[in-house]
């Protein structure tokens, strides 16, 4: 007569915590099983309640971006963006640098990211409201 632990139906021995780690890593167990529930369980928990309570800092944007219409003119090499002046936020004493920054910052929501802003000027639209001309290119 054979013993029921040697054909596998009997109980099987008791594995350490380090063994049962090892294989929650390596994800060894068969599905439906206590530990397999047990690893999917906790990878839910952590979808869902670590938002709750860590900051991801993935909220959008205060700013929904420019007021005012703008005007986009292609010009062969890159285009030409007329943005109201109220639409940039620039301090009076600005370097050239920042300036450059704060043009490119407010026609990113029509031209995209990868523009570089080549040069720019002061203009005056139809309305006699303040502008700038922005020629920018990829």
């Amino acid at each position: 007569m054979a013993s029921s632990t040697t054909n596998g139906a009997g109980p099987q021995p008791r594995r350490g915590f380090k063994q049962v780690l090892k294989s929650y890593f390596y994800w060894t167990y068969e599905r439906g099983s206590f530990h397999y529930d047990v690893m999917v369980t906790l990878i839910l928990l952590f979808i869902f309640i670590t938002p709750h309570l860590w900051d991801y800092r993935a909220k959008p944007p205060l700013v929904a971006g420019p007021v005012h219409p703008m005007q986009v003119v292609g010009n062969g090499i890159g285009v030409i963006v007329i943005v109201q002046a109220s639409d940039v936020n620039i301090p009076a004493d600005a370097s050239y640098r920042q300036v450059k920054k704060a043009l490119r910052n407010a026609i990113e929501p029509v031209t995209g990211d990868a523009v570089v802003v080549q040069k720019w000027e002061t203009v005056t639209d139809a309305q006699g409201n303040l502008a700038w001309k922005v020629w920018a290119h990829r």
